[in-house]
């Protein structure tokens, strides 16, 4: 299920859908173009929901927390989800400045609720990918973002 509702959001990214456009009537004609592509109602129908919930937390004020006295530990299911590629890639997100600590708990709570199976370093790009895109005030860092993982597809060194 994971890689079906992974692919909806792919194809819906990929086609320059914007998660901060109201997607009322058009909503409609999307959900008609994704099941005559061959997606399941269930699929699309989970994709607008993660779509809908990463909108929903846009405008959330959280506390910044300082970033020279903070420590992200994960849980167990975050780090039964988030191998430690992914884990490690997040840290070297947050050292480069792509991902600030509130970006990083965005990206983290929609890659688990992708699914129930280990993600890969590959979905976890995109992810990040797609919350700096919807993510107001972020267009530098996702430039950085895009940049990295086109220019310089090879893992970092650490």
């Amino acid at each position: 299920m994971k890689e079906n509702v992974f692919d909806v959001l792919m194809y819906l990214f990929e086609n320059d859908l914007s998660t901060d456009e109201e997607l009322g009537p058009d909503r409609e004609v999307i959900e008609t173009e994704l099941f005559e592509a061959g997606f399941s109602q269930f699929e699309i129908r989970k994709a607008f929901d993660w779509l809908d919930a990463l909108a929903d937390r846009r405008n959330v004020r959280t506390l910044q927390p300082d970033g020279n006295l903070s420590l992200r530990l994960f849980t167990e299911p975050e780090m039964a989800k988030l191998g430690t590629d992914c884990r490690g890639f997040l840290l070297y997100l947050e050292q480069l400045c792509i991902l600030a600590p509130v970006s990083r708990e965005l990206v983290i709570d929609r890659m688990m609720a992708l699914g129930d199976d280990e993600m890969d370093l590959d979905t976890l790009k995109w992810v990040v990918l797609m919350v700096l895109f919807s993510q107001p005030g972020q267009e530098k860092a996702y430039a950085w973002m895009e940049n990295l993982i086109f220019e310089n597809p090879a893992h970092p060194l650490h």
